[in-house]
């Protein structure tokens, strides 16, 4: 069977650029700033604009370093991509998925010098840093490449041996 190379993973990329950006559009057209409609107990679509990072940490920096940031991220998982041809399946996929999601943020910031967030969960009065698609492949992508890691240190990992 031949090998997969990683590259093709790349149409993943596009499609959670794709569905952020049509999830995004949604929202911008279908909801005013602040808008917020109940999906279920502890989940609403919540239309806000986070001009920071990951909990709107260093919300005062230019839109240009976060673009500088995306775009360097993906650059390097491109090189990474072209480097490692084959096999990586699961690290392919996790860093198709954070390619994704940081392109579709780039998208955000260079078209409106902002990140429309939208999906609010919440406990009570406690709300967690609203999010997108994009943050959501990000994270997604993350916890692969933690599970990739744990999966090969056990491969590694020497097989007991019996009756000692």
């Amino acid at each position: 069977m031949p090998k997969f190379r990683n590259v093709h993973w790349l149409w993943l990329t596009a499609v959670v650029m794709l569905i952020d950006q049509v999830s995004k559009q949604l929202v911008v057209k279908n909801m005013a700033w602040y808008d917020n409609v109940a999906l279920m107990p502890h989940l609403n679509l919540t239309h806000l604009h986070n001009t920071g990072a990951a909990f709107s940490m260093f919300s005062g920096s230019s839109p240009l370093v976060f673009v500088l940031i995306g775009v360097v991220v993906s650059v390097g998982i491109l090189v990474w991509m072209r480097r490692n041809p084959h096999g990586q399946v699961l690290v392919a996929v996790a860093l198709a998925l954070i390619m994704g999601g940081a392109l579709g943020n780039v998208i955000d910031r260079v078209t409106r010098g902002y990140v429309v967030d939208f999906i609010d969960f919440y406990w009570g009065t406690w709300h967690f840093a609203a999010f997108n698609v994009a943050d959501s492949a990000i994270s997604v992508g993350a916890g692969f490449m933690v599970l990739d890691v744990i999966l090969e240190a056990l491969r590694k990992k020497p097989a007991p041996t019996p009756g000692v």
